[in-house]
């Protein structure tokens, strides 16, 4: 196996990226969003220059962390409780890559230093339509016991990903008898999908705004048969020339302080009961209706959830940015993006979610 184990601009204990760094040729967003459209090529095979963020849209950044890191911090002490009651010993934290990444890094900074348990964590590439990294997990699976496993991203929005974990662990199974629980633990479940979430609201999580500066410099993964090899991990670009602008340590020391101090007091929001059946209905009734709203045959153009409309506009063509309300804080990113990028926003106050993005139609 031809791959290299690194950790990006984490700490080496903190994460190793079971990830290939490559060199990528870099396209233009409309030429990308062509492709993809065309079916020419899976996004999964391609990347757009990522560039660093600006002046004015870092002051959004940090205002997300005043307003929020709070919440953020809450919700991981109710994740790092959950995952130690079902889990009996060893912890082995498996974050998807990219979102997952940070989330992974501050459970395994709270599982260690406040609860005193033994992490391992590693970050790995799931693709829609491709699925988990073989590979990668099997490497993990060599080192670590089944019953370890936690699966962790930032969020679901509708649900795909989680799907793709449950398929992927099918696959496994079938091809090495060996049965892993498809169980994704999240910040927040909008759709029904995980595990277990401590929150299913739409509220911005600040790592969401950026990209590889919050994410230990690395891009989305990347995968493509052309390049890699059949015992490759999947790849991805290191940013090491946005050193000077990485901000991944950052948010990692800003949550965790805000961790610390939550873990001493006796008041703590509790997790409640989550009602999944209806989290789908809902889910399903706001596809259902933004489809014949803007004449969708596509669900795959329609990004519910401020962390996915976020994508979005980052990194997609966007033929518009559906908000709840028109000056919500947490959806002021959003606007930001939309207007710099001419993206028409229309406001629908039965929005179930703060935001969701559409997709451009092109093709």
């Amino acid at each position: 196996m031809n791959n290299t184990f690194f950790s990006g601009s984490y700490q080496q204990h903190e994460v190793q990226f079971l990830l290939k760094p490559i060199t990528l040729p870099m396209l233009s967003l409309a030429d990308k969003e062509r492709l993809i459209q065309s079916g020419e090529k899976h996004y999964s095979q391609m990347l757009t220059a990522e560039t660093v963020p600006s002046a004015e849209y870092l002051r959004l950044f940090y205002q997300a962390m005043s307003e929020n890191k709070q919440r953020v911090a809450n919700d991981l002490l109710i994740l790092a409780r959950k995952i130690i009651a079902t889990r009996a010993e060893d912890i082995t934290l498996v974050s998807l890559a990219r979102a997952g990444t940070p989330i992974g890094v501050l459970l395994k900074t709270i599982l260690t230093k406040l609860f005193k348990k033994t992490v391992r964590h590693y970050s790995l590439s799931i693709i829609r339509d491709v699925g988990i990294d073989q590979n990668a997990l099997h490497f993990i699976t060599q080192q670590h016991a089944i019953n370890s496993l936690v699966f962790v991203d930032g969020w679901t929005g509708k649900g795909i990903i989680a799907n793709e974990l449950t398929a992927s662990l099918a696959r496994y199974a079938a091809h090495t008898e060996q049965i892993i629980p498809a169980e994704l633990y999240v910040l927040t479940d909008l759709s029904g999908h995980a595990h277990l979430s401590a929150s299913t609201e739409d509220y911005l999580i600040p790592s969401c705004l950026l990209n590889a500066t919050v994410s230990g410099l690395i891009s989305r993964s990347v995968y493509d048969q052309a390049w890699c090899a059949e015992d490759d991990f999947h790849g991805c670009v290191y940013y090491e020339h946005f050193k000077a602008d990485d901000l991944s340590r950052y948010f990692i020391d800003e949550i965790y302080a805000c961790c610390e101090v939550l873990a001493t007091l006796s008041q703590q929001r509790l997790v409640l009961d989550t009602d999944t059946q209806q989290l789908h209905q809902q889910a399903q009734a706001c596809l259902q209706h933004l489809a014949e709203q803007f004449a969708i045959t596509n669900y795959h153009y329609i990004k519910p959830g401020i962390g996915e409309a976020t994508r979005v506009l980052l990194r997609r063509e966007a033929r518009c940015l559906v908000l709840q309300a028109s000056h919500a804080s947490d959806t002021a990113h959003l606007r930001f993006l939309a207007e710099a990028r001419e993206v028409p926003i229309v406001i629908n106050p039965e929005l179930p979610y703060q935001a969701v993005a559409i997709i451009k139609h092109i093709i």
